[in-house]
């Protein structure tokens, strides 16, 4: 069975949904590292490394929901 393709307002919504999830996803990994730093290490080689993972994470994320979209 194929899908109709998202229009309108729906694709609005997704898209919305999409950078909110991104934030979120970010945050989080900003926050473990902050964690991380303060409870096993003097710097913030857990922050640095936690918030690109998060970036990283977050960008597959949103090329794979925009692949689903425009399909």
């Amino acid at each position: 069975m194929s899908k109709k393709p998202i229009n309108g307002i729906r694709r609005w919504a997704a898209l919305s949904g999409i950078a909110i999830q991104m934030g979120v996803v970010i945050y989080l990994f900003v926050q473990l590292g902050k964690w991380l730093d303060t409870n096993y290490s003097d710097g913030n080689l857990f922050l640095i490394i936690c918030t690109l993972s998060g970036v990283g994470l977050s960008l597959f994320g949103v090329l794979k929901q925009t692949n689903s979209l425009n399909k």
